[in-house]
């Protein structure tokens, strides 16, 4: 009913304005562009005809605030940059005029600089899946999600089997996109197995790599989707209760996920007795301080416990003794964002997409010396060439691109040489890099890549947890020697040893963390061994 009603709102509307209201646009004033059109509409008693709203992050985040216009019978228009002036203008000049004569004029003047044309390559090359209801549907409504088919999934898993969501979801080619690229439903599937009176589904939202704003993103611009995926991965593996796990920096995000689960407690979605279906359950939000190691599960799982966030050995792996030693299921945010579509739309529909083992689309973080910096959601076998230049417009400088750095401190720098790489799990691993969570960060011709090899390694010493000493030594060595080379104090013999310590921690640390920690400097080295040569104390000693 909420969902009729809204809908029959937002058709009876002759415009709806929606504005970004991501933390990065609210950064840049969408709070007074939003404020300012309300004010201008109630002034000239528009209002009951012109819709205005918060929405999702709209993807190109160097233009924001960003305003969607929709009017029935005509071409969405959006508008960059906007301010509380233009978004004063846009209501003297462009909807007043519209409303009730149904014809759009052509913005002139200032207004006309902030038009973005939709068919330009960096919104019509994109394929959303994950981001299909940011720029459309508001965020803080259960009733908009409704109105875009939100909980249809949910209602299909609740006359499906255990055994048939998970089997749905291996069909779909889903794969984890946190970074270790594991099968959905095989993960789900072990802990439907297991024989206990309470599991657990865990959302993973403690995001941390630099560079990194994917699954805040979809928290803050698309709550229920997150939500519903979760209950979904519940019933596939009969979890009685749900914990999302999300950094305490986020907290426009963590706020979203907090309303959204009261306004589907409210609706009868979440609780006891859902949909009366006879099933029950309910979540839990804990907060995360900031620690990059608790992006692992178990640390994260230790977190969540009130213990320090530190790795354990596995196996047992969380689908046998999880949280609480219960089986758990960890899942990225990304990853459950998708789970609702493909319940509703059926696995062929997903698996038709992307590569033959890497399917469906995935959600960057495109940042760095780049002309369009934000977020952007691709098909999988698109090349990182396509998402650099023509999605990204290269670098908007007279400097060329020189290499892309992809999943962050676990993953590796990219020459420009290999950019018609098509972007999925295998090809990037064979790269000596990896998908990670959604990272990229370009970097140019002027950047070098020695620096930003050691800033990455020196992130990761940080962010060590220091139970293990393969990460904890070797990590703090690597970064020694790497201080020598970048002070011009460094020896062929320190490189030598820098790749002795990387195989040495990538085969002895506990966790992922120590295991990949060496990846942009090997990945660097193997690139561009001559930046590093070029650093070392001796002409004689560099060519020896």
């Amino acid at each position: 009913m909420k969902a009729a009603a809204e809908l029959a709102k937002q058709q009876a509307m002759d415009v709806r304005l929606v504005c970004c209201s991501s933390t990065g646009c609210q950064s840049s004033g969408a709070s007074e562009v939003i404020g300012r059109l309300k004010a201008d509409l109630k002034a000239r008693e528009l209002d009951g005809r012109v819709q205005v709203a918060g929405t999702g992050c709209m993807g190109l985040c160097s233009k924001g605030p960003l305003v969607r216009m929709t009017a029935r019978g005509h071409e969405d228009v959006l508008f960059s940059e906007m301010t509380a002036e233009l978004a004063g203008r846009l209501i003297d000049e462009v909807v007043a005029p519209m409303v009730g004569d149904d014809k759009i004029e052509n913005p002139t003047g200032p207004l006309a600089a902030h038009v973005v044309h939709l068919d330009e390559p960096f919104f019509a090359m994109q394929e959303r899946v994950v981001l299909a209801n940011n720029g459309h549907a508001d965020p803080e409504k259960l009733a908009d999600y409704l109105v875009h088919g939100g909980y249809q999934g949910l209602r299909r898993a609740l006359t499906m089997s255990a055994e048939e969501i998970c089997q749905e979801m291996l069909a779909s080619g889903l794969r984890g996109r946190g970074g270790a690229g594991y099968p959905t439903g095989l993960k789900w599937d072990f802990a439907r197995r297991m024989q206990s009176d309470v599991k657990y589904v865990i959302c993973n939202g403690d995001e941390g790599d630099p560079g990194a704003f994917m699954d805040r993103s979809v928290l803050e611009g698309d709550p229920h989707a997150v939500i519903e995926g979760m209950m979904i991965a519940a019933r596939a593996m009969n979890a009685t209760n749900g914990v999302f796990y999300i950094r305490a920096e986020y907290p426009l995000a963590v706020e979203r996920i907090e309303k959204a689960i009261r306004q589907a407690r409210q609706a009868g979605l979440v609780g006891r007795n859902i949909l009366n279906s006879g099933w029950s359950f309910d979540f839990d939000v804990r907060l995360g301080a900031g620690a990059f190691v608790c992006g692992e599960e178990t640390a994260l799982i230790a977190s969540v416990e009130g213990r320090r966030g530190t790795p354990r050995p596995r196996p047992p792996f969380p689908s046998v003794k999880g949280l609480w030693d219960k089986p758990s299921c960890v899942n990225n945010v990304e990853t459950l964002a998708n789970v609702p579509r493909i319940l509703k739309n059926g696995a062929a529909w997903f698996a038709a997409k992307g590569t033959e083992k890497s399917k469906g689309t995935k959600v960057f973080a495109l940042t760095g010396k780049i002309a369009h910096n934000g977020l952007v959601e691709v098909p999988m076998g698109i090349t990182i060439r396509d998402i650099v230049e023509t999605i990204g417009g290269g670098t908007g400088t007279e400097r060329k691109v020189k290499a892309v750095q992809t999943g962050g401190p676990s993953g590796g720098m990219i020459p420009e040489s290999q950019f018609d790489t098509p972007i999925s799990y295998e090809h990037l691993q064979q790269l000596g890099s990896m998908m990670g969570s959604g990272g990229l960060i370009v970097i140019d011709d002027g950047d070098s890549v020695v620096e930003l090899s050691r800033f990455y390694l020196d992130f990761c010493v940080d962010e060590s947890c220091g139970k293990c000493a393969p990460c904890r030594i070797g990590g703090t060595q690597m970064l020694h020697l790497l201080d020598k080379i970048v002070a011009g104090d460094g020896t062929l013999e320190d490189i030598k040893t820098i790749r002795m310590i990387a195989q040495a921690m990538q085969k002895g640390s506990l966790c992922a963390l120590g295991q990949t920690a060496p990846n942009p400097v090997l990945s660097a080295l193997k690139h561009f061994e001559s930046e590093f040569t070029e650093r070392l104390r001796t002409p004689e000693t560099a060519q020896a």
